[in-house]
């Protein structure tokens, strides 16, 4: 039996040009950018292949940053050494093909995405989404983010939190 999809790192193997996520932006830059960020090392792209068909059903961007320790909600910034900003993973992007909505692929892509961050060989505190609209931001606060900073959809997860994720099934489950 073939897993349903597998995620990995993209490679210029990966057939972007079929990617709709009925998005346009997501779709555009997935077609025509992200190689080009990703040459440049300034974001690193994952995708979800279905495993009969190797056809990419979704995708994500993971990049380093920092945002000022003076935007770090009190509850959280109590516990951080005073430096001037502190060390995140920024989530960019994440989009999933229409033909698979309902699948829970947008979870599972933003699980990935918080366990490459934590297991990152660089320090991360958070990880850090910029939502592009309400249904987005909705997504991730349902998965236990927290609005923060100055910006209404500026969305963030201590990576200190995973155990405490709707991601995560619980024992009793």
């Amino acid at each position: 039996m073939t897993a349903p999809f597998c995620i990995e790192v993209l490679t210029p193997a990966h057939d972007r040009a079929g990617f709709s996520s009925g998005v346009e932006p997501l779709d555009r830059y997935f077609r025509e950018q992200v190689s080009q960020d990703v040459r440049r090392r300034v974001t690193a792209c994952y995708v979800a292949v279905e495993g009969a068909t190797r056809r990419v059903v979704g995708y994500y961007t993971l990049a380093a940053g920092s945002i000022p320790l003076a935007e770090v909600p009190e509850s959280l910034a109590r516990r951080l050494p005073r430096y001037h900003a502190v060390p995140i993973a920024r989530l960019g992007r994440l989009a999933v093909h229409l033909d698979s909505r309902g699948r829970r692929l947008g979870a599972a892509l933003l699980w990935d995405a918080l366990l490459r961050a934590a297991r990152s060989e660089v320090a991360v505190f958070a990880l850090v989404v910029d939502a592009k609209d309400d249904h987005a931001a909705a997504f991730y606060r349902h998965h236990g983010f927290t609005a923060f900073g100055s910006l209404a959809r500026q969305l963030v997860l201590p990576l200190t939190n995973l155990s405490r994720s709707p991601l995560i099934p619980s024992a009793s489950a």
